[in-house]
């Protein structure tokens, strides 16, 4: 049985043709359950790298897989549902519907994959449980995206990553926008979550005193071969 969430192997990429731009990632895997930070500086290739683990981007040759299965060789629409279905992404600028309330946010992900809805008997009352869990308060869930602070906004993110129970979850630089008590707030929430779905963490960070939190960390400059 294989132990591995995302297996990549050979991988291959570069923006166009035209481009000096060019990644190479000879072998990188992740265990299930495991909560790994890939730390690197900005414009090292962590963002890039995230977009072809998530399938939005596709590599020029190599695999990339996830749960087993080979995600770069499915077609746009199975690559769409299977990413649905497997992965919750928190993005650094938290990508909420500005003008949609809180609930209609978090439950989002659940329209789009059937296997995630499955998971949850009353939607709603999973949204209102995430909310309690990551200290938001009461009565936000009717308030529009827009009005919340940032860390309430970090946190909406994570429910609607978490909301299902994804296998996998990916964040990209959730807690540069936070200060240090801030942050460690923050990840004492998200790992509680996250533990309590059985679902594996790749967070990327730049900020090296994260470190200590996750289980493993990877620089990208160990994993990833950049041609400028």
């Amino acid at each position: 049985m294989d132990e591995s969430i995302i297996k990549i192997e050979s991988l291959n990429f570069y923006w166009s043709k035209k481009s000096n731009f060019k990644i190479f990632v000879p072998s990188l895997e992740i265990k299930k359950g495991e909560k790994v930070l890939l730390l690197g500086e900005s414009g090292s290739g962590k963002t890039t790298l995230l977009s072809l683990i998530c399938g939005f981007l596709n590599p020029l040759s190599g695999s990339i897989s996830i749960n087993g299965n080979t995600i770069n060789k499915l077609s746009s629409k199975t690559k769409d549902e299977y990413r649905a279905d497997n992965i919750g992404i928190i993005f650094q600028q938290f990508n909420l519907l500005p003008y949609a309330n809180v609930v209609d946010n978090v439950l989002l992900p659940l329209y789009f994959s059937q296997a995630r809805s499955k998971n949850i008997v009353n939607k709603r009352a999973a949204a209102l449980e995430l909310f309690k869990q990551l200290r938001l308060p009461d009565d936000i869930a009717q308030y529009r995206a827009s009005n919340l602070s940032v860390g309430q906004q970090q946190r909406v993110a994570v429910a609607r990553a978490l909301i299902g129970n994804p296998s996998l979850i990916i964040a990209d630089e959730p807690t540069s926008s936070l200060d240090t008590n801030a942050q460690q707030l923050f990840l004492d929430l998200m790992f509680k979550q996250i533990s309590e779905n059985n679902s594996t963490l790749l967070m990327v960070s730049h900020d090296k005193s994260l470190s200590n939190r996750f289980d493993r960390q990877i620089n990208i400059n160990e994993i990833l071969i950049r041609e400028n």
